[in-house]
């Protein structure tokens, strides 16, 4: 469906770049120890999360398309393929992490300390889900 509606386009598989994907989320969630910006915190690791889709996009042979919406299609994306836990939970709250970082991003929301620890939660979530599927091995 989400190839139909343009949102994705179909690509071979690729492991080596699921695999880039999952080293680059480990390594964001490897930092959010360190810091201590509420805000900052979030946004990693939202893009954590988001970086878990792009691998498992890449494993299943799919990339978003440019233009708009991408974000909103990894988010679709994972709920399609996440619909049993583990990470079926999590996948249905990146689209809501997606909306809070859209509002801090340009209305200038700012996020909560319970909003930054459900988004850390949720990436992590995510990546073991991912991995339980057998992306990055």
């Amino acid at each position: 469906m989400l190839v139909s509606a343009r949102r994705i386009e179909a690509v071979r598989p690729d492991a080596v770049r699921a695999l880039a994907f999952l080293d680059v989320a480990a390594d964001r969630l490897s930092q959010l120890p360190l810091l201590t910006s509420v805000g900052v915190k979030y946004d990693i690791a939202y893009d954590a999360a988001h970086d878990v889709g792009e691998a498992l996009l890449a494993a299943y042979g799919c990339r978003t398309r440019n233009g708009p919406g991408q974000h909103e299609a990894v988010g679709r994306f994972l709920r399609a393929l996440l619909d049993s836990p583990p990470g079926d939970r999590a996948a249905r709250r990146f689209d809501r992490l997606r909306r809070a970082r859209n509002q801090s991003h340009y209305d200038a929301t700012p996020v909560g300390a319970a909003e930054a620890a459900l988004a850390e939660r949720t990436a992590e979530e995510l990546q073991t889900a991912v991995v339980a599927r057998g992306v990055g091995s």
